[in-house]
């Protein structure tokens, strides 16, 4: 599996990353792989494989996934968020009544609140 240079070793380990990514952002969403596939335009068996890391989206794949889980195509290839990352989960804030807002929010607080006690007593 590791050719000259390590080229694949590091490309098994980008896929597999990867892979890791969607699944979780699929779990976390609480989508089957069929209905993944579905908002994303390809097949069930695509996101399986994917997710194990034994097969590489295709380009246009990439960005259809990224595109169902509401993530940008750097995070989903590299585990980076990017600035288009929080446009998107800006656009997904707004939809938001005002009652589920100020919730939102609330748990927002709290959450950072409690991660800087944390950070605070390290």
């Amino acid at each position: 599996m590791l050719s000259e240079g390590g080229e694949t070793l590091m490309n098994d380990n980008f896929i597999s990353s990867m892979g890791k990514r969607i699944y979780e952002l699929r779990k976390h969403l609480r989508l089957s792989q069929e209905e993944l596939a579905e908002r994303a335009d390809t097949t069930k068996q695509t996101i399986a494989l994917a997710e194990k890391g034994r097969q590489e989206l295709r380009a246009g794949n990439v960005s259809k996934v990224a595109e169902a889980l509401g993530i940008s195509t750097d995070y989903l290839l590299k585990g980076t968020r990017i600035e288009s990352d929080d446009m998107i989960l800006d656009k997904r804030i707004r939809t938001l009544n005002n009652d589920q807002y100020d919730f939102l929010s609330d748990m927002i607080n709290k959450f950072v609140d409690l991660c800087e006690k944390v950070n605070n007593a390290k």
